[in-house]
């Protein structure tokens, strides 16, 4: 992996010599009983090609008990070290979180940089930060990461500062100096965050003044969010094919037929997110959380779509969110042959819509059935009231529904134009029987359940 995304380091002296390269990588995946699950190592593969790194080798690792000094076992160990040293690997991943002692012990035996499945997300998540928040976000993680391994593999730690000339006091440690460091950069960045939360917090109050419906954007990384966001408000955001393309929150107003929504498109979810890196970016979640409707975008070409949708709940639920509406978006389906853009329905719900974003197909679909899950939808028509109707005239100008208004001796004929919600609460007043006229035959529900 690149040194410049290492945004804070320490620089000790090392028991080993450490390549300078770190982008020939052989990856390790530890697994227990059965072999590993599907499309695990595919993703961890995927995962070190977004980091930059190439790979050159892999490895399964059965670990029924793991070996609490090395993780996996002496045999297993002799193993990867020849394997390393067959395809000429500088770097060893594991998907696998390690604890400080694991991996400094496997750098020992191996002579080569470790990295854990922690670490590889924090190496992927800094080189993504774009914005002044994501960065610091970035590096509270790496720091916190960073803090429980001082003592891996350097020398210098071991000497104690005091006790000769010039020197003499209570001495400090060089690892408590570290420690000492590295806790005082983490309260700085700690005290940035809280400023720029307290800025974002006074401009989500605003959208909720300016009652506009939200509507984020969720879903594994690499389902295509970024690509719909461009593809519903003519935005640039940077979409690629990679895991984790998009780490910064990106918000923008969209127009439809029957009023406007923002949409966020947030960061992608993966099997086992560390969870100091869903406490990091609680700023990007919180575009989640706070939505009204989530658009849960789903790979509609991946054969592990259902367990991918499982973990996005999983996290979701993690973040506080598990309980905000789902519109489901099965995208790509311009990868499966014969996919066409359709509705799903359950009774008069859409529950799901395949769409391709790439190809720009469906989108008019995806639209409609935004107004319906947000009450958007409107009616227009020509209504007559009769002259006992003066409240209900009176509603229909507070909410500005009325377009022309002509006075008749029994009344008034209104040219109306609403959303259907508000014509639908007009209507069930005792005086709203002129509108009803205006209504579907069948009134779609406004449904409140999320996927299960």
């Amino acid at each position: 992996m690149r040194e410049h995304a290492r945004i804070y380091t320490v620089m000790p002296t090392q028991l080993f010599d450490r390549s300078r390269g770190g982008e020939n990588a052989l990856l390790i995946q530890p697994y227990a009983g059965g072999p590993p699950a599907e499309g695990v190592l595919e993703e961890f593969t995927e995962l070190t090609r977004s980091a930059g790194a190439s790979v050159l080798a892999t490895l399964n690792a059965r670990i029924d008990k793991p070996n609490p000094s090395i993780l996996i076992g002496t045999g297993k160990l002799e193993e990867v070290k020849a394997a390393c040293d067959a395809v000429g690997a500088d770097l060893v991943l594991i998907n696998h979180a390690l604890t400080p002692i694991q991996e400094r012990n496997l750098e020992r035996a191996l002579e080569r940089r470790v990295v854990d499945r922690t670490g590889l997300i924090l190496d992927i998540f800094a080189q993504r930060a774009r914005s002044h928040e994501g960065k610091l976000q970035v590096e509270l993680a790496q720091l916190r990461h960073m803090a429980t391994r001082l003592v891996r593999g350097w020398t210098h730690l071991e000497r104690q500062r005091g006790g000769s000339i010039g020197l003499r006091g209570p001495g400090e440690t060089q690892l408590e100096t570290d420690r000492r460091l590295l806790q005082k950069r983490v309260e700085m960045l700690q005290k940035r965050l809280e400023k720029v939360d307290v800025q974002h917090a006074q401009m989500r109050r605003a959208r909720v003044r300016s009652e506009l419906p939200r509507v984020a954007l969720v879903g594994y990384t690499n389902a295509g969010k970024s690509t719909l966001f461009n593809a519903l408000t003519g935005a640039d955001a940077y979409a690629a094919d990679q895991l984790f393309a998009t780490l910064d929150p990106t918000v923008r107003r969209i127009e439809l037929p029957g009023g406007n929504v923002v949409l966020a498109d947030t960061v992608g979810f993966v099997r086992d997110l560390p969870h100091e890196l869903v406490a990091a970016f609680r700023s990007t979640l919180s575009e989640a959380r706070e939505a009204d409707l989530l658009l849960h975008v789903i790979d509609a070409d991946d054969p592990l779509r259902d367990e991918r949708m499982a973990q996005v709940d999983e996290v979701l639920h993690d973040i506080g969110a598990g309980d905000i509406p789902q519109l489901l978006i099965f995208n790509k389906i311009d990868r499966i042959e014969g996919a066409l853009p359709r509705l799903d329905q359950r009774e008069t719900d859409y529950s799901a819509v395949w769409l391709s974003a790439r190809e720009r197909q469906g989108l008019e679909l995806l639209n409609t059935a935004l107004e319906q899950r947000l009450g958007l939808q409107r009616v227009a028509g020509q209504i007559s009231l009769p002259v006992d109707a003066g409240r209900l005239r009176s509603r229909l100008h507070a909410i500005a529904a009325v377009r022309a208004e002509c006075h008749e001796a029994d009344g008034w004929q209104l040219t109306v134009d609403l959303p259907l919600a508000d014509a639908m609460r007009l209507a069930a007043q005792p005086d709203g029987l002129p509108l009803r006229s205006l209504l579907p035959t069948e009134i779609p529900a406004l449904p409140v359940e999320s996927h299960a």
